[in-house]
């Protein structure tokens, strides 16, 4: 079952997938400032996945360095500074990213997601809204499951249910709304509508630990023992080890 504590927000930033051929000669006629950060961009956040802060730090700024109101260098540089911890500067860098670009879905999303993890839940709230109202802004699914698991965190479930119904609106793929609507759900005791997404989520992806955790937790609830056990023994003989086993022997669903 996804944990509060580790709801993952879905923040617009690309990953290195490629060679990058970085040059640096500013004062070439040809200079493209633009293609010079994007490479600084690709290099900081491939030595970010990889663990070389140093290295990726001194990237992400270069690309600032080379294009100061781009936002996706600001975007990309507050995200390493919010990784290591360094929230004063990743607040300045998002910022400046909303000062040039601020009607760009990708940074109010970004914003959005940083704020609900500093608990600022209703300005979080308003800047996933503001996301999702920009026109040709195609990433909406992602900020309405992103506003849902800020409201989530906040405490509000109504919100987060209604937010998470959204996401799956605009796309029925995405198996974080999935899997939360279906908790919410079973705690409304709504068993036939979580139990249909949860066959879904099984048919696409597969029998995971989180999607049999919630089965059972269903099935106990609404006083179906041969299925919690049909469940339990999957969860027994697919993930031995997992969380949701373990709870499933101790009987704590």
């Amino acid at each position: 079952m996804f944990s509060i504590k580790k709801l993952v927000f879905t923040l617009v930033v690309s990953f290195l997938v490629g060679c990058v051929t970085v040059s640096d000669k500013p004062n070439t006629a040809k200079f493209d400032n633009i293609k010079a950060s994007e490479a600084r961009i690709s290099l900081g956040l491939g030595y970010l996945e990889e663990g070389n802060m140093v290295k990726a730090r001194e990237n992400l700024e270069m690309a600032v360095k080379y294009a100061p109101s781009y936002y996706r260098a600001l975007n990309s540089v507050a995200y390493y500074y919010q990784r290591v911890g360094e929230y004063e500067l990743a607040e300045e860098a998002y910022e400046d990213a909303l000062d040039s670009s601020p009607k760009n879905g990708d940074v109010l999303n970004n914003y959005g997601a940083f704020l609900c993890r500093q608990g600022d839940y209703d300005k979080a709230d308003e800047f996933f809204n503001r996301a999702i109202e920009q026109p040709y802004y195609y990433l909406v699914a992602a900020s309405y499951e992103n506003a849902g698991l800020c409201a989530l965190k906040s405490g509000n479930k109504d919100k987060a249910r209604n937010y998470f119904s959204r996401a799956l609106d605009h796309d029925p793929s995405r198996s974080q709304s999935l899997l939360q609507l279906a908790e919410l759900e079973i705690e409304k005791d709504e068993f036939s509508n979580a139990r249909g997404r949860l066959l879904k989520f099984n048919k696409r992806y597969g029998y995971r630990p989180v999607s049999l955790g919630l089965l059972i937790k269903l099935e106990n609830k609404a006083n179906n023992p041969e299925l919690v056990s049909k469940y339990g023994n999957i969860l027994k003989t697919k993930y031995p080890d997992s969380v949701q086993y373990q709870k499933y022997r101790q009987n704590e669903y």
